[in-house]
């Protein structure tokens, strides 16, 4: 039996052997596409408990892979005295050519150390370079002077320093998105088939109801009436909002003289020149 490849008039039929043969290879790629799936939920249950591949997704273009895969070819950040030692551990520092005394002359990069975590860190650059943010304004401002391709590796070890102050500090990137941050710890749920909210605290939304409130009128149609202290939904507001500003009875006569403070702070020549100081209230 022969299998037809292709559509129209060159479609071409297959003998069966080579029939069975791309059956066998359909097959593996399931078969390793399931593997792949279960190894894919182990390393977002693990990066679910983790806390520091958690803050590395607090900078943009860093998702879930990237960050276990940069603290796996990091291991302990302290043992990195400076970012610039862990920028050339990874190989993202440009390379010096230098005789004795002479001028140095800086190169490409040495491309030294874990290449897989350097690859993963210039892919994040580029998803990194369109994320609104001081990375992307970095990108733009070395794309107009060296390239897009430049900018991009500048990009990676931009990244690699802020990993490094991220982990060392224990702190989260100074300029993460919240939502941004919020939609990657999701996709790590999803992927290790957790309930919604097990990385994160869902905020609750404050009620409109109030307890100073009573059934009969919370029951009733007509509004309530507002205290100095409560909003129309029955919230407290602050004091300085309760109330609007009232104007007194002498600020009308002092506008009239030219004293008011408002007239005083617009004013460009002072009223009080063509006044006596004893003749003032």
């Amino acid at each position: 039996m022969a299998i037809a490849v292709g559509r129209g008039f060159g479609a071409q039929l297959l003998p069966d052997d080579e029939r069975l043969a791309i059956e066998r290879h359909v097959r593996e790629i399931d078969r390793l596409g399931e593997d792949l799936k279960i190894v894919e939920r182990d390393l977002a249950q693990a990066a679910i408990g983790s806390e520091p591949v958690k803050r590395l997704m607090t900078i943009p273009g860093i998702d879930m892979i990237v960050a276990e895969g940069l603290m796996a070819a990091i291991g302990d950040p302290t043992r990195f005295s400076c970012p610039q030692k862990l920028v050339s551990y990874l190989g993202l520092n440009p390379s010096v050519h230098q005789s004795g005394p002479g001028p140095a002359h800086h190169g490409r990069i040495t491309k030294q150390g874990r290449g897989h975590a350097r690859g993963m860190l210039v892919e994040a650059a580029w998803a990194a370079a369109r994320s609104p943010g001081p990375l992307r304004a970095f990108f733009m401002r070395m794309r107009a002077k060296r390239g897009q391709h430049i900018a991009a590796v500048a990009v990676a070890r931009k990244l690699a320093v802020i990993a490094w102050h991220v982990l060392t500090k224990r702190q989260n990137y100074a300029w993460a998105r919240p939502a941004l941050h919020a939609q990657k710890l999701r996709d790590a749920e999803l992927k290790a088939a957790c309930p919604a909210g097990a990385v994160r605290k869902v905020r609750q939304r404050p009620t409109t109801s109030s307890p100073s409130v009573s059934r009969s009128d919370a029951g009733s149609s007509k509004p309530n009436k507002l205290t100095p202290g409560s909003s129309r939904v029955g919230c407290p507001v602050a004091p300085r909002c309760a109330r609007a500003p009232q104007t007194r009875s002498g600020d009308h006569e002092a506008a009239r003289q030219g004293l008011h403070p408002h007239t005083l702070l617009l004013a460009t020549r002072s009223p009080v020149r063509r006044k006596k100081i004893a003749r003032l209230p």
